[in-house]
């Protein structure tokens, strides 16, 4: 595995990880109506690509040897890490922890004081032990389905 930038042709298969992902690994926290609201379907590229050209993400994307994608992290300019996904076929690989070392290296390198994220429950485990702290809880509906994630940030100066 290693990483590198998003291409756009890599939106497809991005967006089937997310929605496997959502599917799958959230799961053990959120109840199967919460996860339908989330990610009903996968959504298709088209709309991958023009969510994270509008928002102005910078994508790192995790892949095998052969060079499929595996996961994926996204980085705004302000510091905002908006998503987070693996597939859930790759646990064991140390996807997470490849991406995150990349976006926090990357925003240390361009001068970024904080990341923050709204993190789901599994995310939230995984952010708490990157030395983030919790600073609210969000209650919200989607699809009017009550849902919640947490807001943590990790100051890097």
């Amino acid at each position: 595995m290693h990483i590198r930038p998003f291409r756009t042709e890599d939106a497809a298969i991005l967006e089937q990880i997310f929605h496997r992902a959502v599917q799958a690994t959230a799961r053990e926290d959120y109840s199967q109506d919460q996860l339908n609201a989330w990610s009903p379907v996968s959504a298709g590229p088209e709309r991958y690509l023009n969510r994270i050209t509008r928002g102005g993400h910078q994508v790192w994307v995790a892949v095998t040897d052969t060079d499929t994608p595996i996961g994926f992290i996204e980085l705004q300019a302000d510091g905002h890490i908006d998503c987070f996904y693996r597939d859930p076929d790759h646990r064991s690989a140390r996807v997470g922890e490849a991406l995150y070392e990349a976006l926090e290296a990357e925003a240390r390198t361009t001068g970024l004081e904080r990341l923050y994220v709204e993190a789901s429950e599994a995310a939230k485990r995984f952010f708490l032990r990157h030395d983030f702290t919790t600073l609210e809880r969000n209650e919200f509906e989607r699809a009017g389905v009550m849902m919640h994630n947490t807001r943590l940030e990790k100051h890097l100066r």
